[in-house]
């Protein structure tokens, strides 16, 4: 006969089954997800105090591995698990618009880059190259850190667009748990790289600043763009 434990799980994950995961609380969804970490022992409370201690479902899955496995009940099998989750949406996510190989639109061009975002936790600087009918011919992420000259440099944009025999580019970045806003780094970046292609005459066609849940364009929001 099965332990009121087991019982638990077993419908928990009946419910999933039916329904997905529409009206699960978030405790419930990091309930289930340990179960796969965490074989024999009640998860509820280990869930609870997740939450409580980073503030929320998404807090829990941008934690380091290093803070989670400082929290008791939490061991590598535990962190490795929860620490899977944003990478596995993100490459989720990439996959499904990677089909959409031909971009006309700045809106579907923000739909393709969005997902090589999701769950960075540090500033990711990327080039999507693109052919003269917007397809999409390479690319792929330049650096980690604040977008400045320091970590970026014209040289390395247009070696990675000739590589792909681009015609035209997009810059995109990140700011993790900020604003969609350009920075005086991002401008000055943008106006430089302007120059840089320019001269090997490949169309830079905008730099987009992503945050959690939105896109800017920096060619429709600031006066800088060589028209």
């Amino acid at each position: 006969m099965p332990s009121l434990h087991e019982g638990h799980r077993r419908r928990l994950k009946e419910r999933f089954l039916k329904d997905g995961l529409d009206g699960f609380e978030d405790h419930n969804v990091l309930e289930l997800l340990l179960f796969y970490a965490i074989p024999q022992r009640d998860t509820n409370e280990l869930a609870h105090q997740l939450l409580k201690r980073f503030g929320s479902l998404s807090g829990v899955f941008n934690a380091n591995y290093q803070e989670l496995c400082q929290e008791n009940g939490v061991g590598a099998n535990v962190a490795t698990l929860l620490k899977m989750v944003p990478e596995l949406a993100r490459r989720y996510l990439d996959d499904q618009v990677s089909a959409q190989t031909v971009l006309t639109t700045m809106e579907q061009i923000g739909d393709f880059l969005r997902p090589k975002f999701v769950g960075r936790q540090e500033e990711m600087v990327y080039l999507l190259c693109l052919s003269n009918k917007g397809g999409v011919v390479g690319g792929g992420f330049l650096s980690k850190g604040v977008v400045n000259a320091t970590v970026l440099s014209a040289r390395e944009v247009v070696e990675l667009a000739l590589r792909n025999n681009a015609s035209a580019v997009v810059l995109a970045h990140n700011h993790p748990h900020g604003l969609a806003l350009p920075s005086s780094a991002d401008i000055a970046v943008t106006k430089e790289l302007q120059n840089a292609l320019e001269m090997v005459k490949i169309e830079f066609m905008d730099h987009l600043i992503f945050s959690d849940d939105a896109f800017i364009s920096l060619r429709h929001s600031t006066p800088i763009w060589h028209l």
